[in-house]
């Protein structure tokens, strides 16, 4: 048993600090129940499918897969991605590990290394700017009233 979300659409993320316009496309997302026996194991989400980031600005660019959990064995949360120099064919970077634990490089010098650890990286509290301070179609002020009603 299990339900999936087909995301469309893309995002933008900027860095102020360095100038940059990252243009990224978003996996999809599952809630798996995958027994008969339903009662046996516990539900989980997980990602799947093919992602990309890219900046204009500087040329770089990333494929991203997150692997979904084959249906006998296998690890839940699997990201596999690799990164491009500006008209590289080949990448320089590749990347595998858990998208929600520890994911580790190997460049195409032949250095490996810990690319990110997300256990260890500390929770920052978001920057939103106060509800009567926002647009009526900002998404916390439109959902405000379903926000209330499921606190």
């Amino acid at each position: 048993m299990s339900i999936g979300v087909h995301n469309i659409g893309q995002g933008c993320v900027t860095c102020l600090d360095h100038d940059e316009h990252y243009i990224l496309t978003f996996p999809n997302g599952y809630g798996r129940q995958v027994n008969a026996l339903s009662i046996l194991t516990v539900p989980w989400i997980e990602l799947g499918g093919e992602c990309s980031i890219s900046c204009s600005k500087t040329g770089y660019n990333a494929s991203i897969v997150f692997h979904t959990k084959p249906f006998y064995g296998g690890k839940k949360h699997r990201v596999t991605a690799e990164i491009f120099s500006p008209n590289d064919k080949k990448p320089f970077c590749s990347i595998e590990g858990e998208w929600n634990g520890v994911m580790y490089a190997k460049y195409s010098t032949g250095e490996n290394a810990v690319f990110i650890d997300t256990k260890k990286m500390p929770t920052i509290k978001k920057k939103v700017r106060k509800l009567e301070d926002q647009d009526d179609f900002e998404s916390r002020c439109l959902w405000k009233d379903v926000t209330y009603n499921l606190k």
